[in-house]
């Protein structure tokens, strides 16, 4: 599945607007992460244990669209955004949509 932030994919000619597909996950933080990322704040830099739970939940917000884009027979997903919003104090969530197109083959 062909998954792109532009409107436009070079090389490819989209014969069919097939409607907005979404994905999102909503993950807590573990009170371990906040142990480790609150003495990290102390000294600066990356706090890499809020980097992974992220990476990994952005992949699990993808995957998820792109399940909804294969369900309507699309090839790809143009124009995708991430959005991200906080729900309470110790979560957050991060939705990603797009358009699922049909392509030329």
């Amino acid at each position: 599945m062909i998954v792109v932030s532009s409107d436009l994919i070079p090389g490819k000619h989209i014969t069919r607007t097939l409607g907005m597909v979404k994905g999102n996950a909503v993950r807590a933080r573990p009170i371990f992460r906040d142990i480790m990322a609150f003495v990290r704040t102390l000294v600066g830099g990356e706090i890499p244990e809020y980097t992974k739970m992220l990476a990994e939940t952005r992949e699990q917000a993808l995957d998820r669209m792109m399940e909804e884009a294969r369900s309507l027979g699309a090839d790809a997903v143009v124009a995708t955004r991430f959005v991200t919003a906080q729900t309470m104090s110790s979560a957050a969530e991060l939705l990603v949509y797009g358009t699922a197109v049909k392509l030329e083959h």
